[in-house]
């Protein structure tokens, strides 16, 4: 097949006479040359610059999404900064909240055993007077008891009567004193 092909271009160059280096024609090399020239033409004017626009537009595009992915991960970023910041803040209040919650519950344990110290005080001194009153209602009943008591015994012993109040009263007072010593 080489060898047709090779004489088909040997005899192209006989029947022209002149012979061209790659083998073909003039006619057809020029005419070549000029559709080329043409064909580089049209696409220089009307395709390489709608190339260009699609690879400026896409070029654009692909910075401006860079862009917006920078702009977006430093929002983020400030977004999260902000996130921790009031976070800590959250912290700083609760942990406040807490300590506010300590104080007065201490405040009221403090309220609550001054008042439960108090109550206690007031119902010990209650005891103590009503035990005091007791004490003197019962002293008084054994005084009076007990004169009563002495004034028959002696009235017994001495083998007279002790009717008479002033007398009874006088007898009672020495022997109570005489108890007392």
């Amino acid at each position: 097949m080489t060898q047709f092909i090779a004489s088909g271009v040997a005899t192209a160059a006989a029947e022209e006479g002149t012979t061209n280096p790659i083998g073909l024609p003039w006619g057809e090399v020029v005419i070549a040359a000029i559709g080329f020239a043409l064909l580089l033409v049209v696409l220089g004017k009307f395709v390489w610059p709608q190339f260009e626009k699609a690879f400026a537009a896409r070029t654009k595009a692909i910075e401006g999404g860079i862009a917006k992915a920078e702009e977006a991960q430093n929002e983020a970023k400030a977004a999260l900064d902000r996130y921790n910041q009031q976070l800590a803040g959250a912290r700083e209040e609760a942990a406040k909240i807490r300590e506010d919650a300590r104080a007065q519950a201490q405040a009221i344990r403090d309220d609550m055993l001054a008042q439960a110290h108090a109550e206690t005080e007031r119902i010990a001194a209650a005891g103590r007077a009503q035990l005091d009153a007791q004490r003197a209602q019962i002293v008084a009943e054994l005084r009076s008891d007990l004169g009563r008591v002495s004034v028959d015994l002696a009235g017994r012993i001495v083998g007279e009567s002790l009717d008479d109040d002033a007398r009874q009263n006088r007898t009672v007072e020495r022997f109570l004193a005489e108890l007392d010593r």
